[in-house]
């Protein structure tokens, strides 16, 4: 446990934070699953409106340093080939 009080301060800041971070990861990881099942199931039309919605959360969590930027970048490239794969 922090003993002085800017200690005590910061962990609290560190649990908002954690939190926070944690929730943008979980939104990403939730939009990039509904898109791997639609493509599954074949629903290419269905996966490419959820697309930009993906693109957002993989943004965000880049913007917010839960993800590195290429990390972004190659999550987002592997969606739309995943996407373009189904249309297919």
């Amino acid at each position: 446990m922090p003993i002085t009080k800017s200690a005590q301060k910061a962990l609290r800041g560190s649990k908002q934070k954690k939190l926070f971070n944690d929730r943008r990861a979980k939104a990403m990881k939730s939009e990039i699953k509904e898109i791997k099942k639609l493509t599954e199931a074949k629903d290419a039309k269905g996966a490419s409106a959820k697309l930009s919605s993906a693109y957002q959360a993989i943004d965000k969590a880049a913007k917010r340093g839960v993800i590195k930027k290429n990390t972004a970048a190659r999550k987002k490239s592997r969606l739309a080939k995943m996407i373009k794969k189904a249309n297919v």
